[in-house]
């Protein structure tokens, strides 16, 4: 049989042409991801930046570390403590002590992500002054790079400075340098300081409560010390759904035509039963092909993914989705996987196309008809049908025992997958009807093109289910996918739009907050009611071992209720007092009245008091405390109702006026409603436009593919319309109508799909008390099928056209 395998691949290649190329792609881009994932493993270990040269680096506590039965547990703290003053005046007995401190700077038509510093530590990272001098008074500045010249008036939202030196860039930060003493000012909390000393009489100075930085874990000081192994670890996490995504494509696009081209092949497979092939050899001989496909294309994408990987490095360090260091290393095992995993997906998508195959009997070699009967085997019926009832079951129990979990980017990447399994292998079954249905309007216009669309398509459910299966795909992941996030989006939009109820709410130009004297002439504004809150954390040990960090707000419990709307499950808002709590029914503990006990954003231990729950959300609800439970959280937000009588106009200008000097924002409320939408992660989106990408790309070589073929296997039929009467543009006309009908056909499907899979997220929004509209990307979606339509009626009218350049007498009389 394999001699057999051998001869039909060389003459039915364009059967295989498709298979070959897709697998091809997957296989290297598996090996891309391979080596992405093997590279990011191996990663080398970030070096100090900022502190490079400092000698020791003392912080004070920067997380919260909770015992627990199976190990200890640690957060982040929401607000780092300081080096104990006793510690510091022990250090300075032992050498230099420098305290360092780090705050945003806003300059127009400057550098976003500016940051202030002492200069001080600006030896420590070391910078050189490469033009001027070092700042002596409070207004003179020293900057990195050149976005600003010497002597040159720089306004600021901390006041306008004189820049008096450069140092050149060191390409972590964009810095301002201040003299230590208006950094002080500006900056009064330090977390941290460098040492002049010897490390061991550093370390016997300190306490548990302050930690020793010394070599590589001086990176520990920097800002975002972690931020290299979070990209790498989303990055990973990218390249993981998009190669889930790429073996699911590749092993449904195999078997789509491996399917397809058995149900081509009846007679042919007729004939070797007649001559004496079992069962057992049919079968053996597709696995054979699909072997010998699986080798050539797994070998070819092997190659290819050695030349794409690098391709791939570069392009995820431009993104920004990666460190800058970032490259491919020479390792092996990717391929070995790639390449086994070719051949496995090869091998599993001819499973079903191989078994059906088997089952042909000998008189198919007789068989003239070109309608398709029995198109729904038990096999279609039973895989199919369990899909389906499994993506509706587990939908079902989703919604009853946890709906946020359908909110997760894990579910709703992984639930369309089997849905859209489902609905191709059922397709079959609607195919008939919905072409009708379709068609009906066309086939009433005058003219035979319209009916003769409508009952071929009818008439060759096999080809037409063939054929709509990628476009399924593509429509379906893309309405999913974009759709998910789109709804998601809007439901915090409308959480945001429903919870807001100042007229006003102001922000500050920094992420230092607001000083004390510009909260002072905000709520000294005639006719406003000011609501002053600060952003913090609270952390609870839920069921004896998850220590789970919670965002907070905190506010005074009367001003708040004036200006925000809390979605309350029950208490109230005005009982929230010092001693007291809001919470959300995440929570283990979400009854009113119940005492938790939590540490506070500075790792503060504390018994609070349930004063209200609010309901989860879409989980982005947090809890509430009082000023007096976010120590050292500064007021980066102040949200302004209008008091009775008072005039919109003259409390907006008197707010204006109150946060001039502190460049802050005064935005009305359908202001920051639009300021705070929500947007997509980049990671996340990049992500999805990979998978999309991939999607659409194997789309577009298994509709040429199958195009190419069943236009092939077409060619007496459209001779006979020839020798009825028909022009060879009637025929050509035909053949692009058709493609585009089982384009809609499975544009359809993938709505379908979609439309399911976002059904279950509104459920689960709505049953977390989010009402909200469901989102359907409509541009990506029709983009995804106007290029499925323009490549389904390329390669159809294409090989119409060519074949149709021969007489139609002699293509009657073509032999298969």
């Amino acid at each position: 049989m394999l001699s057999i395998a051998l001869r039909t691949l060389r003459t039915r290649w364009v059967t295989f042409v498709g298979s070959f190329v897709a697998l091809s792609l997957g296989v290297s881009l598996l090996a891309v991801m391979g080596l992405a994932l093997a590279s990011s493993l191996d990663a080398p270990e970030r070096q100090p930046e900022r502190f490079a040269a400092a000698p020791v680096v003392v912080q004070g506590q920067d997380s919260l570390r909770v015992p627990t039965p199976i190990g200890d547990r640690t957060q982040k703290l929401a607000q780092p403590r300081a080096v104990p003053g006793q510690t510091v005046a022990k250090l300075k007995e032992l050498g230099t002590v420098v305290e360092d401190r780090s705050f945003a700077v806003k300059v127009e038509d400057g550098p976003g992500s500016l940051v202030g510093h002492p200069w001080s530590t600006a030896a420590f990272a070391p910078y050189q002054i490469s033009a001027g001098r070092a700042p002596h008074t409070a207004d003179e500045v020293v900057v990195t790079g050149g976005w600003a010249s010497l002597g040159e008036q720089v306004r600021t939202h901390r006041g306008t400075v004189t820049v008096v030196g450069t140092v050149a860039p060191r390409g972590f930060e964009d810095a301002v340098f201040y003299t230590d003493a208006r950094a002080a000012q500006l900056s009064p909390v330090s977390t941290q300081l460098v040492v002049d000393a010897d490390a061991a009489a550093v370390r016997s100075a300190v306490d548990d409560r302050s930690k020793v930085l010394t070599g590589a874990e001086r990176r520990r000081a920097d800002a975002d010390p972690d931020r290299d192994s979070e990209a790498l670890t989303a990055m990973n996490a990218m390249f993981g759904t998009a190669g889930g995504v790429t073996a699911f494509v590749s092993v449904f696009v195999v078997a789509s035509t491996f399917a397809f081209a058995v149900a081509q092949r009846r007679r042919e497979f007729g004939l070797l039963r007649t001559a004496g092939a079992t069962p057992g050899q049919i079968r053996r001989m597709v696995f054979a092909e699909a072997a010998v496909v699986g080798v050539l294309a797994s070998a070819a994408g092997c190659v290819l993914g050695a030349y794409g990987a690098p391709k791939l490095a570069e392009w995820v360090v431009d993104g920004g989705l990666a460190p800058s260091w970032f490259t491919i290393g020479d390792y092996t095992w990717p391929y070995h996987l790639a390449f086994w995993t070719g051949l496995f997906v090869a091998l599993v998508g001819v499973i079903a196309a191989s078994w059906r195959a088997g089952r042909t009997g000998p008189t198919q070699a007789l068989r003239e008809a070109s309608v398709d009967s029995k198109a729904m085997t038990w096999g279609r019926w039973l895989f199919g049908t369990g899909l389906l009832l499994t993506a509706l079951v587990t939908l079902g129990l989703a919604l009853v025992d946890d709906p946020g979990e359908l909110l997760h980017r894990k579910t709703y990447v992984s639930r369309p997958m089997l849905l859209i399994t489902a609905v191709a292998l059922l397709a079959p079954i609607v195919v008939r009807p919905l072409t009708r249905l379709i068609a009906w309007l066309p086939a009433q216009l005058p003219g035979a093109v319209g009916m003769l669309v409508r009952e071929n398509a009818a008439a060759g459910v096999r080809r037409t289910a063939a054929i709509a299966a990628p476009v399924l795909v593509t429509v379906a992941l893309a309405g999913s996918l974009l759709g998910a996030t789109a709804t998601l989006n809007e439901a915090k939009a409308t959480e945001t739009r429903e919870q807001t109820a100042a007229d006003f709410v102001v922000r500050p130009a920094g992420d230092a907050g607001f000083d004390p004297a510009t909260v002072e002439r905000l709520k000294a504004v005639d006719g406003a009611e000011v609501s002053v809150s600060s952003t913090s954390a609270v952390y609870v040990l839920e069921e004896g071992v998850a220590l789970i960090k919670s965002e907070a707000r905190a506010a005074e419990a009367g001003p708040l209720a004036k200006t925000v709307h809390l979605p309350l499950a029950s208490g109230r808002v005005a009982d929230l007092d010092d001693g007291s709590i809001i919470v959300n029914e995440e929570w283990e503990k979400h009854t009113v009245g119940q005492r938790v006990a939590v540490w506070l954003g500075d790792g503060t231990r504390k018994s609070l008091r349930i004063a209200a729950v609010m309901t989860t959300g879409t989980g982005d609800n947090g809890v509430y405390v009082t000023p007096a439970n976010a120590s050292g959280a500064p007021a980066d937000r102040v949200d302004v109702s209008l008091a009775d009588g008072a005039d919109f106009g003259t409390v907006a200008a008197g707010l204006r006026d109150a946060v001039g000097a502190s460049g802050g924002q005064v935005l009305t409320r359908d202001q920051w409603v639009r300021a705070s939408y929500p947007e997509t992660n980049e990671t996340t989106r990049y992500g999805f436009f990979l998978v999309l990408g991939i999607a659409l790309l194997y789309t577009g070589i298994s509709l040429a593919n199958t195009m190419v073929m069943a236009t092939s296997d077409r060619v007496r039929d459209l001779a006979v319309l020839r020798l009825a009467g028909a022009t060879q543009w009637q025929v050509l006309r035909l053949v692009g109508a058709e493609a585009l009908m089982v384009v809609a056909v499975g544009g359809v499907l993938g709505l379908l799909v979609a439309g399911l899979n976002l059904a279950g997220m509104w459920s689960a929004l709505g049953l977390l008390s989010v009402w909200s509209p469901v989102e359907l990307p409509w541009k990506e979606i029709g983009a995804a099928v106007g290029i499925c339509a323009v490549l389904a009626v390329v390669f159809s009218v294409a090989p119409a056209s060519l074949a149709m350049r021969r007489r139609a007498v002699e293509l009657a009389g073509i032999r298969e």
